[in-house]
C-alpha cells in the first residue's frame, strides 16, 4: 500500500503543472505575434563561369556570406596567378565549395567557341587555352563530347566530386549539331535570361556597375538565371567588388530566394537520370 500523498506534494505537482501551462500560452502567443517568413515571389539562379579567377574568393566569400548556392562553370582558363584555373593549385578552392553545396557545370576545357556547324555533320570550332589556342578546328560530335567531358574528368581528379550534368557553351555560343553532340553524352545547356547578363564583359566606361545594377535589378524575374564571370581581364572597374551583395540585397528586399540550376525546373529531369 503506497503512502499518502502530503499537500506539499500535491501543492508542487499543482504549481508544476501551472507553469508548463504558461509556458505553453506564451509560446503560443509568441508564434502569434510573429510574423512568418514571406514566402519567395520567385527563385534566381546564380551562375558563374570561370575567367582570370581575379574574383574568385571575393564571390565565394559573398555567397557563403548570404548563404547561397549558385552554379559554377568551369573551364581551364588563365588566371591572375599565372596558372589555370583547373591546376591543381585551385584544388582547395573547388573542393571548398564543393563542400559547400553549390553545383557544377562544364564550359569546355579549353574555352571553346563554336564557330560553325560544318559539312560532313563537322563542327568548326576554336579553342582560346591549350594547345591549338587561336586555331579554327574540324571537329566531330564526339570530339566535340569529349572535350565537354574532359572538364568532369579534371574535376573528379581535384575533387573526387563530377560535374552535375550541365555545360554552358563559351560566349553562350551554340547551334543544334553542338546541342545534340552534348545531350548525346548526358549534358543540358544552360544559357541565361536576357536580364540575367551581367554586362562584366563589358568596358566599364560605357557600362558603368550602377547602370549594371539597376538593370539587374529591373530586370530579374522569378525563374531567370543571372550569369557572371570569376573575373574578366578586360574591365578597369571589376563588377563583383561593386555589385554582387547589392545585387544579392535588392533581389531579397522584392522576395527573392537563390538556388542551384539543380533545382531549377529545365533541368530537375535530367538531375534525375544522374
Amino acid at each position: 500500500m503506497t503512502a499518502p500523498r502530503s499537500f506539499a506534494q500535491h501543492t508542487g505537482k499543482r504549481a508544476r503543472a501551472a507553469a508548463a501551462a504558461a509556458l505553453a500560452l506564451a509560446a503560443l502567443a509568441t508564434a502569434q505575434s510573429t510574423p512568418a517568413a514571406p514566402a519567395c515571389r520567385g527563385t534566381v539562379y546564380l551562375t558563374f563561369d570561370t575567367g582570370s579567377q581575379s574574383q574568385a574568393e571575393l564571390i565565394a566569400a559573398t555567397l557563403h556570406r548570404h548563404q547561397i548556392k549558385a552554379t559554377f562553370f568551369l573551364a581551364n582558363e588563365k588566371t591572375v596567378r599565372g596558372d589555370y584555373s583547373l591546376d591543381p593549385a585551385w584544388a582547395g578552392y573547388w573542393k571548398a565549395r564543393v563542400a559547400e553545396g553549390h553545383a557544377f557545370g562544364s564550359h569546355t576545357f579549353d574555352h571553346v567557341y563554336w564557330q560553325k556547324d560544318a559539312a560532313q555533320g563537322l563542327i568548326q570550332v576554336k579553342p582560346q587555352f591549350g594547345a591549338q589556342a587561336g586555331h579554327s578546328q574540324l571537329w566531330t560530335a564526339q570530339q566535340y563530347c569529349a572535350e565537354i567531358r574532359r572538364v568532369d574528368q579534371r574535376f573528379r581528379e581535384l575533387t573526387g566530386r563530377g560535374l552535375d550534368p550541365l555545360w554552358r557553351a563559351p560566349g553562350g555560343r551554340t547551334s543544334p549539331r553542338t546541342l545534340a553532340a552534348a545531350k548525346a553524352c548526358g549534358y543540358a545547356h544552360a544559357g541565361w535570361a536576357k536580364a540575367g547578363f551581367s554586362g562584366d564583359e563589358l568596358p566599364s566606361e560605357t557600362a558603368p556597375n550602377a547602370l549594371l545594377l539597376k538593370k539587374s535589378l529591373d530586370g530579374l524575374r522569378g525563374g531567370d538565371i543571372f550569369m557572371a564571370h570569376m573575373g574578366i581581364w578586360s574591365r578597369k572597374d571589376p563588377w563583383a567588388p561593386a555589385n554582387l551583395e547589392p545585387l544579392i540585397l535588392g533581389l531579397k528586399q522584392k522576395g527573392m530566394c537563390f538556388a542551384t540550376l539543380r533545382e531549377h525546373p529545365a533541368y530537375l529531369e535530367m538531375m534525375k537520370q544522374q
